[in-house]
């Protein structure tokens, strides 16, 4: 994706996939500070292992509790999180209404998760109920954010204890499903109880369809992969290290090639 951008900008530059095991981490961070470096992106583990390791954090990675971007300016790493407003804009695209309300239900506790809820809960002002197979991390994302001043909530719960019919969206901030086209976060029998207008998203996007999605559409629900979140948080990340605009088709177009029209030369 960021070969593409990089192309479309008129820029020079590469991005490289690093594999960096935990005890790595600090040390990989620091070959940040490089000149000629623009920064990184992170994935599991370490968004979370982050947030004490960088110079400073956007108010949404301070949010959150987790960093996927770290940007490099003079020496300094900033750490930020464009996975909720790539999430917001990927859901916006897929049709949900954030103004019609409705219960929103997170599958996961990790940094992925952490993003989703800030999504629904600050961006979309909804109520979220966070659902994990281990009930303690979801309790833990629920104390995280507990205000009692506030007017929208956050609740761990045990998935028996939604209220599925008054569920707007499902969103699958797991790993379940991940390369495995069998495997599903949820039962379809939650699945079935949710209202005719729901959405059901999963950030899973290999394999493009999952079970998850299969379940949701042989019930007429929508649903939809994290292709689209995953574009809109790179394209985000390109412009916080270069500020240069690249439009969110050329980050898809790179994850998804478009099919040559008749008469194109291979």
């Amino acid at each position: 994706m960021h070969g593409a951008a990089f192309q479309a900008a008129g820029l020079a530059g590469t991005y490289e996939a690093r594999r960096v095991p935990a005890a790595d981490l600090p040390a990989a961070l620091e070959t940040l500070r490089q000149p000629g470096v623009l920064g990184a992106n992170l994935s599991l583990p370490h968004k979370e292992t982050a947030l004490g390791l960088l110079d400073d954090l956007t108010p949404a990675a301070r949010a959150i509790g987790a960093v996927n971007t770290v940007v490099h300016r003079e020496g300094q790493l900033t750490g930020d999180n464009t996975d909720a407003p790539g999430l917001w804009q990927a859901l916006s695209e897929e049709g949900y209404a954030w103004e019609q309300g409705g219960n929103v239900v997170v599958l996961g506790a990790g940094g992925a998760a952490r993003a989703a809820v800030y999504t629904a809960l600050i961006l979309g002002e909804q109520n979220v109920w966070v659902v994990n197979r281990t009930f303690g991390r979801a309790q833990a994302i629920a104390q995280a954010w507990a205000n009692p001043d506030a007017e929208f909530q956050v609740v761990a719960a045990e998935a028996q204890a939604v209220p599925w019919p008054e569920v707007s969206l499902v969103i699958n901030a797991s790993s379940a499903g991940l390369n495995a086209p069998t495997e599903t976060p949820l039962d379809a029998a939650w699945l079935a109880q949710l209202p005719a207008h729901a959405l059901v998203y999963d950030m899973v996007y290999k394999p493009l369809e999952t079970c998850l999605m299969r379940d949701a559409r042989a019930l007429g629900l929508r649903a939809a992969n994290g292709l689209g979140m995953l574009a809109h948080q790179a394209r985000l990340a390109f412009t916080a290290w270069t500020s240069a605009e690249v439009p969110a088709q050329v980050f898809l177009d790179a994850l998804v090639p478009q099919p040559a029209a008749p008469g194109d030369q291979a």
